[in-house]
Formats: C-alpha cells, structure tokens, sequence
C-alpha cells in the first residue's frame, strides 16, 4: 500500500496507545509521538510511556528521546515531528502519530504561527498600561491596532490582552496577523484521523487504577532519581501528572496514601480538561468511543474502508 499518515488523538488512559502499536503492526507504520511528556527520557513510568518491548515491536519517533533539562516547546516538536514524518514517508512507510497533546495535532493540521518573542520592557510596559487604563479602555486601545483580537478575546482575560498588545507593540505587526501566517504540516487530505472519546467514569476508573499500576512499577523511585537532578520547576518534565505529588510524599509532606490519591485527582482532571480540548478543537474527527480494545480496533476498522480485519 502507499504510505499514508494516521493521526490518533485522546486523553491519557483511554487506550491510544495501544491502538496505535496494533495499527502500526498491521501497516508496517512507524510511530510518531505527540505527546508533551512521553519524549522525555527520565519518567518512562509516570508518563505511561511505551515498555521497552513495544518500543522494540515497532519503530517510536519521539518518545523518550529528550533529556528532562531540554525543554521542548510546540515549535521544537513540529519541526521534529515535519522531519521525522518526511524520512518515514521517505523509506516508503507510514506513519501514526499518537498522543494527547492536543496542540501538537493543532501544529501538524492548521500550522504554528512563528510569534517573535516580546521583549520584557514591553510586556512591563503592557501590565502597567493595563492596569493604568483599565479593561475597556485598554481593550479600545487594541482594538485600533487587532480589531480581531480585541473581539476574540474574553472579558477579563487580561493576560489575553497584554499578550496581544505587546505583539503588536514589539512588531508592529498585530497577533491576528501573525497566527494567520501559517501553513499547516499535513495539508488536508493528507491524513487519516480518529479521537479517542471513551465514558467519563470508564476513563476515571482507568486513570485512578493507572496511578496504583506505576506506583507498583516504580513511579515513586523515577521521581526520586529526576528530583535528585535538581532542574529548573520552569521546565516541562517537572509539570508531568504526578511528580508534584510523588515529590511531596519523598519530602515527608504527603503520606503515601494522600499522594496516590492526590495524584489519581490531578490525573483525572488533566484527562478531563485534554477530553474538553479534544472535543472543542478537533469535533470534526471521527470518534472511537469504544472501549475495549479489540472493539476499538473494530471501531477503527469500521472508519477507516481502507483497511482489512
């Protein structure tokens, strides 16, 4: 078969991964990682990364490949992912790439906008406008220079406005102007994609027995040894689901059953807020609500005529 893209979205725990691995085995696919967490070599464990032996099964782009200290940003993985992508369709293979980083899919099918960076006299320039002049009269101010924006923009969301008007300020060219200059990775027609969307409870039971699962696999021992690196809190790995937590109960402050449940909270509401995402910015997908996985496999089939049982 010619080389195609799939693209496979959904929140943590709702079976993604598996699918795709099954998908990729069928095909003859490599896999492409879209997850902001999964690339990070240090938390193999917490971040539900593949196993070793998955990872052997089949080609992983992507996934556990970034020191903790390196961190990415939705630009640095679009680049890496566009190059990734090109030498996979190179070789004659296709390609899934699966995850729950919604603006990672948003970067590979609408573009990234390349917003240059505002310099810190600016945005204190901004926060002290605002707070001088007020929402309305600041919002009238930018509605001169992005009347886009100044429309787009939600009541009180000042962090919004300043944004907008310090990119104005700094380029003279407003934001409107800048996120419409984009050219998405994987033009329409290019690919294939579904988005996982399982029940709400099914998914909160999973997530909570997936926290009990790491801890038994060594969750607490990768938090101690990345802790132990004394990072940057500023950088992504420190922010993953359960690291705050973890850390707390390694400083005494937690006990380890308040952990584990503070942590199954946090990961329930991190799937919670990745579902409504998913939900809002990609409602023309077609849904996988299936939860088993041979039934979401079936589902997957049914979708996509292109592929045999």
């Amino acid at each position: 078969m010619e080389p195609r893209i799939w693209l496979i979205a959904g929140p943590t725990a709702s079976g993604k991964s598996a699918l795709a691995l099954r998908l990729a085995q069928k095909t003859g696919a490599e896999i492409v990682g879209a997850d902001a967490l999964q690339i990070y070599r240090d938390l193999r464990v917490v971040t539900a990364r593949p196993s070793r032996e998955e990872e052997a099964r089949v080609p992983h782009h992507l996934v556990g490949t970034v020191d903790a200290a390196d961190g990415w940003s939705v630009g640095t993985w679009s680049r890496a992912a566009t190059q990734a992508l090109a030498e996979i369709t190179g070789r004659g293979r296709s390609a899934v790439v699966v995850g729950g980083t919604g603006l990672y899919f948003r970067a590979l099918t609408h573009g990234l906008a390349e917003i240059p960076a505002t310099p810190p006299e600016i945005r204190d320039r901004a926060a002290a406008d605002y707070e001088a002049m007020g929402e309305a009269a600041f919002r009238e101010r930018l509605a001169q220079a992005d009347p886009a924006a100044a429309a787009r923009i939600s009541p009180g969301d000042r962090q919004r406005l300043a944004r907008a008007w310090e990119v104005f300020a700094a380029s003279g060219v407003s934001l409107s102007d800048w996120q419409g200059r984009t050219d998405p990775v994987l033009p329409e027609g290019a690919y294939s994609a579904v988005a996982l969307e399982p029940d709400r409870k099914w998914l909160y039971d999973r997530c909570d027995l997936r926290l009990e699962t790491m801890l038994a696999a060594g969750a607490l021992e990768e938090v101690a040894q990345l802790m132990a690196r004394d990072l940057n809190p500023a950088l992504p790995i420190l922010k993953a689901v359960g690291v705050r937590e973890l850390a707390a109960q390694l400083r005494g402050e937690l006990t380890p059953a308040r952990a584990l449940a503070a942590a199954q909270q946090e990961t329930r509401r991190y799937a919670k807020r990745q579902s409504t995402w998913l939900r809002g910015q990609m409602a023309e997908w077609p849904k996988i609500t299936a939860l088993d996985p041979d039934a979401q496999w079936r589902q997957f089939l049914a979708l996509d005529p292109g592929l045999t049982p």
